[in-house]
């Protein structure tokens, strides 16, 4: 948790609560499907949303966004200062642009002049691709020192103009230099940071870089809001970012799902049915614990403190309610019975 606090809408970022950000991939002039992914975003838990916004004709997404949904709309803005201006004017709540990136000191104070006035907050993001000719020269490529050294002196040309409703980000491909560069950047500055793992790949591979570089900065006590940055649907991001917040204990409330790994004493289907008793518990809210188990030496013994679950036996299975067993059924009957002891809780 960050010294500072900002607050993009209703969303306060630098306190207990890290919220969970995504990014839209529907083409800005795609109003209406824009519309409909943000809709999504909102519906599996998404705290912030952000929109790329590549020109100024683009800006009446944010005003057909702020209008669909409840959560915080974030503007991504290169370059161009005038759009940063217009979406601010639009309603947006937070604005992801580089200052350094934008022109001289008259564009950097308009736009936080701008912010200010609105107490919209803004967001700078550095990674590997985007460091200044004079940081690389000095550091060869780029470090962890000078991803956090980019930041530190794009957040100084808002400073010049007492502007510091600032978040940082600092994120490289490569998990350690990630990790490293928030770590400096924790020691260095009171800013709230917004972690992530750049160009982390697809769902498999991003997922596990995320939690590698984003849960062991959350442990160590860095970090105020996450994206895990994933090569598929957005609504992925959010549930893995969901996910990852409950395993570092930053998050509580909803489904813990807990499941064995399964072994040779396994007589069920565990897998096909922890898959699909996953997919059925992602639309229940109950702030409850859910084991899927393959056998009695795993069930209800180990899973004992589990509000409900199932233990595998030879082609049946022994429902539970902390550990102690409530009756046995068929195979074919557990993803049912579960469900329907889940909904009485």
């Amino acid at each position: 948790m960050s010294k500072v606090k900002v607050k993009a809408g209703n969303v306060i970022i630098g306190g207990d609560f890290v919220p969970v950000q995504s990014m839209l991939n529907i083409p800005a002039s795609d109003i209406e499907g824009s519309v409909k992914q943000a809709q999504r975003l909102e519906a599996a838990g998404c705290d912030i949303i952000r929109a790329a916004v590549p020109s100024v004709d683009n800006v009446k997404l944010i005003e057909a966004l702020k209008n669909a949904v409840n959560v915080p709309i974030v503007a991504d803005i290169h370059f161009d200062y005038k759009i940063a201006l217009e979406c601010v004017a639009a309603g947006v709540d937070k604005i992801r642009i580089n200052p350094g990136n934008i022109g001289d000191d008259s564009r950097v104070k308009a736009v936080a002049d701008s912010c200010r006035a609105k107490n919209i907050p803004i967001r700078i993001g550095v990674n590997s691709g985007s460091l200044e000719k004079s940081i690389l020269k000095k550091y060869g490529h780029p470090t962890a020192e000078a991803l956090c050294d980019s930041a530190l002196y794009h957040a100084s040309l808002l400073e010049k103009f007492d502007f510091t409703d600032i978040v940082l980000s600092m994120k490289s491909s490569t998990v350690k230099t990630t990790v490293e560069a928030y770590r400096l950047a924790h020691e260095r500055c009171d800013y709230p940071l917004h972690l992530g793992v750049t160009e982390a790949g697809t769902e498999f591979s991003g997922v596990i870089k995320s939690a590698a570089g984003i849960g062991s900065l959350l442990l160590d006590g860095i970090g105020d809001t996450i994206r895990v940055s994933l090569t598929a649907d957005p609504v992925r991001e959010v549930a893995a970012g969901i996910e990852l917040l409950k395993a570092v204990d930053r998050r509580t409330g909803g489904i813990r799902f807990v499941s064995c790994p399964t072994c040779g004493r396994t007589r069920i289907n565990l897998i096909g049915l922890a898959g699909e008793i996953e997919e059925k518990l992602s639309a229940v809210n109950k702030n409850i614990t859910v084991a899927i188990m393959g056998c009695a030496v795993n069930g209800p013994g180990e899973a004992k403190e589990a509000d409900l679950g199932v233990a595998g036996g030879d082609g049946c299975g022994l429902i539970f309610k902390k550990g102690e067993i409530l009756y046995k059924v068929p195979e074919e009957k557990i993803v049912d019975s579960l469900m329907q002891e889940i909904e009485k809780l």
